[in-house]
């Protein structure tokens, strides 16, 4: 885990100093010396980018495979919202064929009750026709 940003900004300063001190000291010293002392910061400077440059790519690897998690999770929820989506579609087309055929049994059930109904009146009818008959052939 990267370092809290004060701790870098007291690396930072720390360094800073390192570097106003090294620069005031060559002053004082010899060609020699300082071509030494400069050989051993580039030495020092190229380990701290070499460093740099490996945190990046960790950073940009870990980074990828956070992106690359997301990018999968984004995918497995889009895919269970379709999923619910033709979840719900596929309850609504139920539920309305269910209402569709009960409509269908209760339209039939009415027309049998009907068809019942008009039995019985035939049959009061015939009933009406025998009596009605009967008294016509009794009043002659």
């Amino acid at each position: 885990m990267a370092k809290p940003l004060s701790e870098q900004l007291a690396d930072l300063s720390a360094r800073a100093k390192s570097a106003e001190d090294a620069v005031a000291a060559a002053k004082k010293e010899t060609h020699e010396k300082i071509i030494a002392v400069r050989d051993q910061v580039h030495r020092a400077a190229t380990a701290a980018t070499e460093k740099v440059d490996q945190q990046i790519k960790s950073v940009k690897d870990a980074s990828d495979r956070h992106v690359a998690s997301l990018q999968a999770k984004v995918a497995a929820d889009a895919q269970y919202l379709k999923a619910k989506v033709q979840e719900g579609k596929h309850k609504i087309e139920a539920n309305r064929a269910e209402n569709y055929a009960e409509d269908m049994e209760w339209r039939a059930g009415a027309a049998i009750d009907y068809a019942i109904a008009s039995v019985e009146q035939a049959k009061l009818s015939a009933l009406d026709a025998i009596i009605a008959r009967l008294d016509a052939e009794a009043a002659k």
